[in-house]
């Protein structure tokens, strides 16, 4: 069954109202009506209908998903799952899959900056880093290869953490067993914590 279009008429914005002599009306983007030579007397089935709405609805989630990485990176499943609070699944996909083949998402880029993020600006044990970028939906082989970099550097991040905010803490009553969960939330290992508070209580024993 085909159903004729009765007016296109400008809605609100860039929007335009298409009717129907039959069923309800459709609310596309200009650029839609143009690229389908939509006008009035003109008779499209409801397979077709559905096509344009579609289309629609892939520009609308793409315009989102740009909208979203002019604000940050984001990774393939992250923006999977953002375009899927409004839109159904064929959508999403058709959408995140065009940014990938364009290079706007890159999964291995987007570990990268994530890996940095945590462990350098942060100051995140690779654990925890790793529990994150697990979060964000990055595979597990691209954490792997985005943390290797950062391994062996835990000594340094932990004395800087440690000498900035609890230093006063170790002195106090029960202190370094609040500093060792506190490091271990943030994601170090408690032989590289141990180690290092090692060295700070040979350093208060040599003042003494």
């Amino acid at each position: 069954m085909e159903h004729k279009i009765t007016a296109v008429a400008r809605y609100k914005g860039e929007t335009v109202q298409v009717d129907f002599e039959d069923r309800d009306p459709i609310f596309l983007h200009c650029s839609v009506i143009y690229d389908l030579g939509l006008r009035q007397g003109m008779c499209l089935s409801e397979k077709k209908i559905s096509e344009a709405v579609r289309r629609n609805d892939i520009r609308r989630a793409r315009e989102r998903a740009l909208y979203l990485l002019d604000n940050r990176d984001y990774g393939y499943v992250e923006m999977f799952k953002k375009l899927s609070q409004n839109y159904d699944e064929e959508v999403c996909y058709a959408v995140v899959n065009g940014l990938a083949s364009a290079g706007l998402i890159d999964d291995r880029r987007y570990a990268e900056k994530c890996a940095e993020y945590y462990v350098v600006t942060k100051q995140r044990g690779c654990y925890r880093a790793a529990e994150e970028m697990r979060r964000r939906g990055i595979p597990k082989e691209l954490i792997d290869e985005a943390l290797e970099k950062y391994d062996g550097t835990a000594p340094e991040r932990l004395k800087d953490l440690i000498e900035r905010k609890y230093l006063r803490k170790l002195n106090e009553p029960g202190g370094a067993e609040k500093v060792k969960a506190a490091l271990v939330r943030q994601g170090y290992g408690f032989s590289e914590i141990n180690a290092l508070l090692k060295e700070y209580e040979e350093y208060d024993t040599e003042e003494d």
